[in-house]
């Protein structure tokens, strides 16, 4: 760890400049030599180096998601060329230079915050090996050995022995329980920082590789972190711990206003401003707009999620335009009757006609062939009339109308569809 302190020496001078400056001001609050004193200077400089890791932060949200594009495209790639790597790699490297991706960029902040936290490291291990750094001296280093954190000394680890414990004047007990208990919490963070990523903020339409490499390292993280936490001090330990849930609520915020396309995430987002949208006709801010032009220029390219918001909106009476804003449509706009009234946007249902009964059908297809209808005796002609005593050459009413056969209905018959085979 020494050769590993030394390549950061560069940087500890600033960060023990950087703790004692907020020392000074917490000390003012709190006393000195009380761990609030030296704990909150830690928490301080955590979250002033996460405020300067923001844009990077913002890279790689960008470079994760363009990953997560690119992974159907590089599971083809792999195939193509499985069997030579050194074409994979080429059309790889190809890949990412034609879509400007850098899958570096998603380790941005983690590389970045390296530094700081091997500086810090290497400062609390010189604090409780008696040792003068940066720009701590000796009135300092005295203080800061007092300062204990519910009971652990800010230096002391898991595995310190108990001479080594009683020197810092605590207990191994003490040093323990609260080390042990922000091993937990800071594992426990981690985890659900990663499923909160997982199960929501990740694109369902795509399966690829990637997606059970992060399941993988959702449950590998914490077990990490378990075992090297540990071998951390408890001034180690907050900072880390810190990290872990600025790094869990900054993840919150970006899967509540800024989620995956495609996501569970953006369902909930989308259904959020659907509402918001219809209730108020326009949209509220700049970032608001960008995410509906981002919609609008998706055409036929949109996700379920999409279609469905755009859909909602053109229900609503409201279109969506090119520039992100939302302006009402006359296309959907709700008819008016002749006295003012606005009548509902649905269309009347169209009615089916009544069923006929059978004479009715008999008597529409006779009237359309000009043959009579239902004759009654008086309107029947004489001639049609039997004559007396001739029963058997008598004829049916109608001419050439022939009886109609046992079991057939009368009148003109339906054609015979032709018999399928």
């Amino acid at each position: 760890m020494d050769t590993i302190a030394s390549l950061f020496s560069f940087i500890t001078t600033p960060v023990s400049w950087v703790i004692v400056q907020f020392h000074k001001v917490y000390g003012a609050l709190f006393g000195p030599d009380t761990g609030w004193a030296w704990g909150l200077s830690i928490v301080s400089l955590v979250i002033l180096i996460r405020i300067c890791l923001i844009p990077l932060f913002v890279k790689q949200i960008k470079a994760t998601r363009a990953m997560q594009t690119l992974q159907p495209e590089m599971k083809k790639i792999q195939e193509r060329y499985k069997n030579d790597r050194q074409r994979q790699s080429e059309e790889m490297m190809k890949l990412y230079k034609e879509t400007g991706t850098n899958p570096l960029s998603s380790c941005l902040p983690i590389l970045a915050q390296s530094p700081f936290f091997f500086a810090l490291y290497h400062v609390l291990n010189s604090i409780a090996s008696n040792d003068t750094i940066g720009v701590i001296n000796d009135r300092l280093l005295e203080s800061a050995q007092k300062a204990h954190i519910f009971g652990a000394p800010l230096a002391a680890k898991f595995t310190d022995s108990s001479d080594k414990v009683e020197a810092l004047n605590s207990s191994l007990t003490d040093v323990r329980v609260v080390t042990a208990i922000m091993i937990v919490l800071m594992s426990l963070s981690q985890f659900y920082t990663q499923r909160q990523l997982m199960t929501k903020n990740v694109d369902t339409t795509v399966k690829t590789p990637f997606m059970q490499q992060q399941k993988m390292l959702m449950y590998i993280f914490p077990i990490i972190f378990a075992v090297f936490g540990i071998n951390f001090p408890v001034g180690v330990l907050v900072y880390w711990l810190t990290t872990n849930v600025w790094t869990m609520g900054q993840q919150m915020y970006v899967i509540h206003n800024n989620p995956t396309p495609g996501s569970k995430a953006q369902a909930s987002y989308l259904e959020r401003l659907s509402k918001h949208v219809t209730r108020h006709g326009k949209t509220r801010n700049r970032r608001e707009r960008a995410i509906v032009k981002a919609i609008v220029a998706k055409g036929r390219d949109r996700n379920e999620y999409e279609r469905k918001f755009i859909n909602g909106l053109n229900k609503a009476g409201l279109a969506a335009q090119t520039d992100g804003s939302v302006i009402k449509s006359e296309a959907t706009a709700p008819a008016q009757a002749e006295d003012g009234t606005p009548t509902t946007g649905a269309t009347p249902k169209r009615q089916q006609p009544k069923r006929q009964t059978k004479s009715q059908r008999q008597s529409g297809t006779a009237k359309a062939a000009g043959e009579p209808t239902s004759l009654t005796k008086s309107d029947e002609p004489e001639d049609a009339k039997p004559a007396a005593g001739k029963k058997g050459n008598a004829k049916p009413a109608g001419g050439g109308r022939s009886r109609a056969q046992s079991g057939q209905r009368k009148g003109p018959q339906r054609p015979k569809s032709p018999s399928k085979k």
